[in-house]
């Protein structure tokens, strides 16, 4: 037996809860689909808890320079980060449980935790139960993305995610990745106190970018101590001693990073590989976005893609218009 919506979203990100909200303002009987954490990436491992960090970072820095602005300090600065971390999660958390009493206050809202599947274009399941709808939205969000690396079955890593659990200073942080998310970890943990070198293939850092503004945010990252290593075209890993060692290089010496902890950041990979997309017809790229068009309709009519998922823009601030109408 199903359940009969009017809508069922999937995925309780940016996008999913003020769009469900909408609709429950109009009258509109919504299922609103989340699997793990309400707010998704923004609210518990991106913008909200990583400027929570930036915060402390900044104002360590400061702490740092302070009599450059005539302001003197006696002794040295010193960052708790477990007192760091603590910070965030109470930030993050704050976020997460407003998100999460706002759509549980919602009349018209169900709210299910679960993992959602297609059964065909008009039919969800989750936990068991079917859920059916004759709009369904998809709102699943991304996560990052592990390359196949020589030797990365052999050596523990972090991703953005996993960065948010590191209650300590790394000694020498190695960043794979000179992209926003690798480089705004690396000017953070520098200024944390830890040792940073951020490797990247291309030729620059942010290589989409103008090159004046890869140059001008290289050279600020510099100042600050930060290390590069560009067109690392040989990159592998290795178990070391300190931690681990990063090939850099075929012929450039020194070849090899040596340092206590590593982080990828080399992008994001879309979560729509195990929705069962296949029993609803909806087509994606070969990356696994799923295809929209302007108005973020996918070919199936009656299913949407929203947010990072539809590999329109994976930013919080960018507002793409859903016409829903039929």
């Amino acid at each position: 037996m199903s359940n009969q919506y009017d809508a069922i979203v999937i995925g309780a990100g940016q996008a999913g809860p003020p769009l469900a909200g909408r609709m429950n303002q109009e009258g509109l009987r919504v299922a609103l689909i989340e699997r793990k954490l309400m707010g998704g990436t923004c609210v518990n491992v991106g913008c909200i808890p990583t400027k929570t960090l930036v915060g402390s970072a900044r104002t360590a820095y400061y702490a740092r320079h302070a009599q450059d602005f005539g302001v003197m300090i006696d002794g040295a600065v010193r960052v708790d980060m477990k007192r760091v971390k603590a910070r965030k999660d109470q930030v993050s958390g704050e976020s997460n449980r407003g998100v999460t009493a706002w759509v549980e206050s919602m009349e018209n809202v169900d709210l299910y935790r679960g993992h959602a599947r297609f059964v065909d274009a008009r039919t969800v399941e989750v936990n068991g139960e079917r859920l059916e709808a004759g709009k369904i939205f998809i709102n699943v969000g991304a996560r990052a993305r592990v390359p196949e690396i020589p030797g990365l079955t052999d050596v523990p890593f972090l991703t953005n995610s996993g960065m948010m659990e590191v209650d300590f200073l790394p000694e020498h942080l190695i960043i794979i990745g000179g992209s926003y998310i690798g480089l705004e970890f690396a000017q953070m943990y520098r200024r944390f106190g830890s040792e940073v070198t951020v490797v990247e293939m291309a030729d620059r850092i942010i290589p989409r970018d103008d090159e004046d503004v890869s140059a001008a945010v290289q050279d600020i990252l510099e100042g600050e101590g930060v290390t590069f290593r560009l067109q690392a075209e040989c990159v592998s890993v290795r178990p070391h001693g300190q931690g681990v060692a990063v090939g850099v290089s075929c012929e450039a010496d020194p070849n090899e990073v040596i340092g206590s902890h590593l982080l990828l950041a080399v992008g994001r990979v879309p979560n729509t590989d195990d929705l069962g997309l296949e029993n609803a017809g909806v087509a994606t790229t070969a990356f696994g976005t799923i295809t929209v068009d302007k108005h973020l309709r996918t070919n199936v009519p009656g299913i949407w893609a929203i947010g990072e998922a539809n590999g329109r823009g994976a930013f919080t601030h960018m507002r793409i218009p859903v016409k829903i109408a039929p």
